[in-house]
């Protein structure tokens, strides 16, 4: 990785007990309290999506070892737990908030997970802004925009930013595709509605080539080992993927007939 390759991290709950059905994007405190340890112990600097957007544009540098992670949703968990651990090493992180459900529940989460999770309040929201952490939108009642009429997944852009930027008192420009869901008319969109950037669920780390309206991110998963977060942040995959992806090219190539070129080769 290099000082142009930056993880962004992907987050949802952070919990000292997972609920059964969510615990694949739920991180126990515990974990969270060794990957961010992990993370200072190695000189790594968080960074907000601001500081991302101008060193992209030109407008400024990054730090040798950035790293900017992201909450989406806004659980009232996620608050609890991980803001603790993200103050005692001093970081700050983006959070993504649902804007038309804030104080309530998840209630997105029911038809196909069975449950709902406490969403933080626009108090909360604030007094995050006031300890030095950045707030982005993850649409009004987190759709799959993609999925969406234009007039409503316009709506769910414009309403979502116009209601932080009234509920904040300070510009609303950084957004999360709920689901991850989008597609050229999304962002198209997206930019309509004035936001600078999207991130996007597409696994990766963001180099300077990566579109600011699809921007790539790692996924934390709750059964990541310290190895697998430490191979997440230098490749965008956990150990296993990477393992995969390593035999699956081994494969591959004896399958190939001889004189066959990989992609990257017959490009050049």
């Amino acid at each position: 990785m290099t000082a142009t390759s930056v993880p962004v991290l992907m987050y949802h709950e952070v919990s000292p007990a997972p609920h059964p059905s969510f615990r694949r994007y739920t991180v126990t405190v515990r974990a969270f309290t060794w990957q961010m340890r992990w993370l200072a112990a190695r000189g790594y600097q968080a960074i907000d999506m601001d500081a991302l957007l101008r060193a992209r544009m030109g407008q400024g540098s990054l730090p040798e070892r950035p790293v900017l992670i992201t909450f989406d949703d806004g659980f009232q968990g996620a608050i609890d737990h991980a803001v603790p651990v993200l103050r005692a090493q001093e970081f700050t992180a983006v959070f993504y908030l649902v804007t038309g459900l804030m104080g309530k529940t998840s209630r997105w989460m029911l038809p196909e997970l069975g449950l709902e999770l406490p969403l933080i309040t626009w108090d909360s929201a604030r007094a995050l802004v006031a300890a030095g952490f950045q707030c982005g939108t993850h649409t009004v009642t987190h759709p799959r925009l993609a999925s969406l009429e234009p007039a409503r997944c316009r709506a769910e852009l414009v309403d979502a930013r116009r209601r932080l930027e009234d509920e904040l008192g300070r510009p609303a420009v950084h957004l999360a595709y709920p689901y991850g869901s989008y597609d050229p008319d999304v962002q198209a969109l997206a930019a309509e509605a004035g936001y600078a950037t999207a991130c996007s669920t597409r696994a990766g780390l963001s180099t300077v080539d990566d579109d600011p309206l699809a921007i790539h991110r790692v996924t934390v998963y709750g059964h990541d080992s310290l190895f697998d977060f430490a191979c997440r942040l230098r490749t965008g995959m956990g150990v296993r993927e990477r393992l995969t992806q390593a035999l699956g090219g081994v494969v591959s190539s004896f399958r190939r007939p001889s004189g066959a070129r990989h992609d990257d080769e017959a490009r050049s």
